[in-house]
C-alpha cells in the first residue's frame, strides 16, 4: 500500500537509483495486541491508538531509507475538530548517489461514519528547506481539487469521495483487511486523480517483524493503482495487516523493473494503552 512512497529515493543526479516510509523504540510483544472483535477497525479506534511506526525500506541487500508514520496532536479546520497525519521519507545516505533527503508530507483531515477525507495535503522537502513545495486544497464547497506547486495554482479537478493524497490509504486499507468486500479509493496526485483498487480475505499467515518479540498473524491484501506518485501509485501491490482489532499494516511488497521493493514494519508504538 506504501509502493511510491519513495519517489524522492527513487532518483539522484538523473540516475535511477530504484527507491519507491531514530533510535530504535521498544519492542511490542504480541501479548500486548488485543483480539477483542472479528471484524474491521472503526476510525474512531484508529484515531485514539495514536500509532508511531516506523518502516524500513529495502531493495535486495539495499536499505534504501525509512518511512516514518504519526498522528499528530489534533489541530482545528474551519473552526471544527480535524487530525493531522505525518508521514516522513528518510533516505539512506549510504546508498551511492542519493545523498542524504528527508520529505514530509502533511495532511489536515477529518473523518466521518463512511470513511476518512482530507482538507489539506502538502509537502515539504526538508533537506532543501522547501516548504509547502506541493499543496493540494480540497475544496467541497466547490466540488473541485486545487493543485499547487511553490505557492502556484497549476489545476483543478472534480472532487470525488474519500479524497486525499493518497496518505488516507493508511487508514482506509485498514477497514477492509481481513474482509472480502474489495475497496477503490480515489488519489490526487500532481494534477491528477487515479484509483488504488484492493481486495483482502479472511485467509491468514505467520510473519515475522523487528517491531514484534514473536511472529504474529497477518491478513493478505492485493490490489493496483493507476496513478504514479509519492501516494498513489501505479502497478500491482501485495500488503499484509495483522489480524488484530487494529489490522496494523505491516509490509508492503512493490514491483518495480528488476524485482521487489519490500517495504517492512520495525518499530511500533501506541501512545494509548491498549
Amino acid at each position: 500500500m506504501m509502493k511510491r512512497l519513495l519517489k524522492h529515493l527513487l532518483k539522484s543526479n538523473g540516475i535511477l537509483v530504484l527507491a519507491l516510509l531514530l533510535p530504535l523504540q521498544h519492542l511490542f510483544g504480541q501479548s500486548e495486541l488485543t483480539w477483542e472483535r472479528n471484524e474491521p477497525p472503526t476510525m474512531e479506534m484508529l484515531i485514539d491508538a495514536r500509532e508511531v511506526f516506523e518502516y524500513e525500506v529495502r531493495y535486495g541487500f539495499f536499505t534504501l531509507g525509512w518511512v516514518d508514520v504519526e498522528l499528530l496532536p489534533d489541530t482545528t479546520y474551519n473552526g471544527e475538530k480535524a487530525y493531522h497525519l505525518r508521514t516522513r521519507i528518510r533516505s539512506n545516505n549510504r546508498v551511492p548517489f542519493v545523498g542524504t533527503r528527508i520529505v514530509n508530507y502533511e495532511n489536515i483531515f477529518q473523518y466521518n461514519e463512511k470513511w476518512p477525507y482530507s482538507h489539506v495535503f502538502w509537502r515539504d522537502d526538508v533537506h532543501d528547506e522547501e516548504y509547502e513545495s506541493v499543496k493540494i486544497i480540497f475544496d467541497r464547497e466547490t466540488d473541485k481539487v486545487h493543485f499547487y506547486e511553490k505557492g502556484e495554482f497549476m489545476d483543478s479537478l472534480d472532487l470525488e469521495e474519500p479524497a486525499s493524497g493518497g496518505d488516507i490509504i493508511f487508514f482506509y486499507s485498514r477497514m477492509f483487511a481481513g474482509i472480502e468486500k474489495p475497496y477503490k479509493l480515489p488519489a490526487y496526485i500532481e494534477s491528477e486523480m487515479g484509483y488504488v483498487r484492493a481486495k483482502s480475505g479472511p485467509k491468514t499467515e505467520m510473519r515475522s517483524y523487528d517491531a514484534f518479540d514473536e511472529e504474529i498473524e497477518t491478513y493478505l491484501s492485493e490490489g493496483t493503482a493507476d496513478i504514479d506518485g509519492p501516494f498513489g501509485f501505479r502497478g500491482s501491490f501485495r500488503s499484509w495487516f495483522s489480524t488484530d482489532d487494529l489490522r496494523i499494516p505491516v509490509e508492503a511488497h512493490v514491483r518495480v523493473i528488476f524485482g521487489n521493493v519490500r517495504v517492512r514494519l520495525i518499530s511500533y508504538e501506541r501512545q494509548d494503552t491498549p
